[in-house]
């Protein structure tokens, strides 16, 4: 593959600045249509057709890419990932790919010998379910801190569970964050205890917060200069991981007012390489009087946008944090955690019908699931407008009776076809084998059903590679050992190439410029070595991009 400038007498108004040819091109528009070339001029697309209509067009600065014969698609939208987030976890100690308590232990012994005295070390992405094997000494598969507290006895540790909803301490950090056996259960939260009421080192969903209020003390000591500098860094980690795999937008699930600002600036200094689709994560209160200065539309020539609001009813199932119906099969009389109380939820309701803004709630158990649809209902019946498009973050264990109702309400189930696979082996443990079967990830059901399901990683929760979730939705198989979870729920090639796509350009009221590669539409455009629709099971994982255009700007190019 190659690109080339030419020299063209050609002197039509509308010359354009790229055009790719010799290509595969899957527009993913109503009628799928295929083309063979398209055409590019200020960031937009002006045409799609053969390569010998679309080659008449080329003009004297008209760069050409000669495709060879490569899969041409709408760039990957990342239907829900923390933007901030991911950029962090390239700067600290990942263990995504980690198989076992020991590999980390060693990792965070490495990152202790750099380390000066008293320095906190930072890690994110552990899963006490996904190691090959269980630690001796374990409480619910989780690892007490003594491993930890033995190799850093300077160091306060501070490691991040993967889905972001626990974090496991040593004694450093707990002994800097005053935490004893009489330490309180904050409400939404557990401090995991042993037999004797001492706590191990795990910290479930809002009690996660006695140790990051150590750490977020532990920062004041930094200058604002520097940690400005480090959040920028960040940003432009994660802007160059985006773009690598091949994602042109993506719709960061809750950033806060300050971060906010920093994106809009940066959009209209035409400083993001990507489209950044951002909801707004404060509490009601904090919100209050607030919305009209932060409802952003298409910013910096539609690189910021902010029409939205994230809230959350409860955590993650591989934290025990779900909120369920009926007691989890592994955990005796215990439905997970409500984090966020309902009246809470209820308020921000409010303020987004208010302010015209979506409201996207994190719900992952059946019963945070229901309780969201019950106040999605009840404040959809009382509004004349009938576009809403709220949305339900991960939607990821419904009970049966609910699942109709995603497309009666017109509800968009924003879920992630990575985490299906990558939470397979602990599922039907944490629920047994009917819920699982009937309710988790039911995308197929959903879809049937008439509702909208959308795709993403909740990245740095799972890595942003959009191939391997690809394989995961019309598949339902792990990549390491071949296990398949309820393939009966899968969706098919084109809707899970439409739900990257033009169903995240939907459920972000964008589906008029992005989604699709049509006319007058931003020139966002991923290349692909192989094509999605037509290619083997197999092949799908040897997928490479080639090319990350956003724009209409060649911002990633395999080399």
């Amino acid at each position: 593959m190659f690109v080339l400038w030419v020299s063209c007498q050609n002197e039509q108004k509308q010359v354009p600045d790229l055009i790719i040819h010799n290509a595969k091109i899957y527009t993913v528009d109503e009628d799928r249509s295929m083309y063979e070339a398209i055409s590019i001029r200020d960031g937009k697309i002006i045409d799609l057709g053969t390569d010998e209509s679309i080659l008449t067009q080329t003009g004297e600065k008209t760069q050409l890419i000669d495709a060879e014969k490569a899969f041409v698609i709408p760039g990957f939208i990342e239907g829900h990932g923390h933007f901030s987030g991911l950029g962090q976890s390239l700067m600290n100690l990942n263990f995504l790919r980690s198989k076992s308590w020991d590999e980390i232990v060693a990792m965070v012994a490495e990152k202790v010998k750099e380390s000066e005295k008293g320095e906190w070390i930072i890690g994110r992405g552990w899963h006490q379910e996904k190691w090959t094997e269980t630690p001796d000494d374990h409480i619910h598969g989780y690892p007490r801190h003594f491993d930890l507290s033995e190799i850093s006895p300077d160091n306060p540790v501070m490691l991040r569970h993967a889905s972001g909803h626990g974090l496991l301490a040593n004694a450093k950090a707990m002994e800097i964050a005053g935490v004893t056996p009489e330490t309180p259960n904050p409400a939404g939260g557990e401090i995991v205890r042993d037999e004797n009421g001492n706590a191990i080192g795990v910290f479930e969903e809002r009690a996660m917060s006695i140790i990051r209020n150590a750490y977020n003390y532990y920062l004041q000591d930094q200058s604002d200069e520097q940690k400005l500098k480090e959040w920028y860094e960040g940003i432009a980690l994660a802007q160059e991981e985006c773009l690598e795999n091949g994602v042109t937008s993506f719709q960061d699930a809750g950033a806060q007012f300050e971060s906010l600002d920093r994106y809009r600036e940066m959009a209209e200094n035409a400083e993001l390489d990507i489209r950044l689709w951002s909801m707004l994560r404060h509490s009601s209160e904090q919100m209050r009087g607030k919305l009209g200065d932060y409802r952003v539309i298409d910013a910096g020539n539609g690189f910021f946008t902010c029409r939205s609001i994230k809230s959350e009813v409860d955590g993650a199932l591989g934290s025990f944090g779900a909120w369920l119906l009926e007691s989890y099969e592994d955990k005796e009389n215990f439905v997970g955690q409500n984090t966020t109380e309902i009246s809470e939820v209820q308020a921000i309701a409010e303020l987004a019908m208010q302010a015209d803004m979506q409201l996207c709630v994190h719900a992952i158990g059946d019963r945070a699931n229901r309780e969201v649809l019950d106040i999605f209902e009840s404040i959809y019946n009382q509004s004349d407008n009938k576009d809403l498009r709220w949305r339900i973050e991960h939607s990821q264990h419904l009970h049966t009776d609910d699942i109709p109702r995603f497309g009666q309400l017109g509800v968009i189930a924003s879920m992630q076809g990575i985490h299906c696979t990558s939470d397979a082996p602990f599922v039907e443990k944490r629920l047994g084998y009917q819920r699982a079967r009937e309710g988790a990830y039911p995308w197929r059901s959903i879809v049937d059903s008439g509702g909208l399901v959308t795709n993403g990683t909740d990245a740095p929760v799972e890595d942003i590679n959009p191939i391997e979730s690809y394989y995961a939705t019309v598949t339902r198989k792990r990549i390491d050992n071949g296990f398949e979870f309820f393939p009966e729920q899968a969706l098919t090639r084109d809707e899970a190439l439409y739900s990257y796509t033009m169903a995240n350009a939907y459920a972000a009221f964008e589906e008029e410029v992005k989604g699709s590669l049509e006319k007058n539409k931003y020139a966002d455009i991923t290349i692909l070595s192989k094509n999605l629709i037509t290619c083997s099971d197999e092949e799908i994982l040897d997928t490479e991009i080639l090319y990350t255009i956003v724009g209409g700007k060649v911002k990633y190019q395999k080399i």
